[in-house]
């Protein structure tokens, strides 16, 4: 979703999606939440939200939070083992490490060869050196500290931005939607979003969803997607809701 279709989307709910929370969501919600407590998936320890360093004597609060800026950045349309991997590399093959500095010195072809195995490499190194000048000379070194001014970063969007805030800034100010998200919340029947797009569905599922659930729903549901409610070929027979859930084939 561009920019601003974005700011036209979130000018308005529309009136004919549910704002009623769904029948026994509460139940699934629940079932699914004690389930991911041991099926473990890739996002519990390579999400983006595990790959920044921690800030300590050498890492500063604000490299910390760049770091997880990039990560987000690095993973769109790419699985979690492939942007740590990359996460690694950059630490391994900047001078300095990974931070605003070492991005902006370094060449945008290396920076790309650093990054060749995520989606859309090319354009992600341009966006990333852009996005650390950006940062250097309009934040100051660090990153915006909000959901508006991270969506005017290059390549940079809703789910990126909410994300960024609950990781970066322990700010929960939305709920990340990305495409196990949007996928997982219309085969439950939470809402009827699926040719809308993930950015409707955030803005139905904030209309009923407690506000102390938008931040864990997103790693709690992309990890479910990643290894049980496939894109493909879901596997029902294992679901922990599959007499609930009006998708099942089973």
């Amino acid at each position: 979703m561009t920019k601003q279709k974005y700011s036209a989307l979130n000018k308005k709910l529309t009136t004919n999606e549910q704002i009623q929370p769904p029948l026994s969501w509460e139940e699934v919600y629940k079932c699914i939440k004690n389930y991911r407590k041991t099926a473990i998936a890739p996002v519990d320890t390579m999400g983006c939200e595990r790959l920044a360093d921690e800030p300590n004597d050498v890492i500063t609060p604000q490299t910390s939070r760049f770091q997880s800026l990039i990560a987000l950045m690095l993973s769109s349309q790419t699985k979690d083992q492939v942007t740590a991997a990359a996460m690694q590399n950059l630490r391994q093959q900047l001078t300095g490490g990974l931070n605003i500095e070492s991005i902006m010195q370094v060449d945008e072809k290396f920076l790309d060869q650093c990054i060749s195995k995520v989606g859309f490499h090319r354009r992600k190194a341009k966006y990333i050196k852009q996005t650390a000048k950006i940062c250097k000379e309009e934040y100051n070194g660090d990153i915006p500290n909000s959901v508006e001014g991270l969506m005017k970063l290059p390549g940079v969007g809703p789910k990126m931005a909410y994300l960024c805030m609950h990781v970066a800034w322990k700010q929960n100010q939305g709920i990340g939607v990305d495409v196990h998200v949007h996928r997982i919340a219309n085969r439950l029947g939470w809402c009827r979003t699926e040719k809308a797009g993930p950015e409707a569905t955030r803005q139905v599922l904030e209309s009923w969803l407690p506000y102390s659930f938008w931040q864990e729903i997103n790693p709690m549901l992309v990890g479910f997607g990643q290894i049980t409610c496939l894109p493909r070929n879901p596997k029902c027979l294992e679901c922990p809701v599959r007499n609930k859930c009006p998708s099942s084939s089973t």
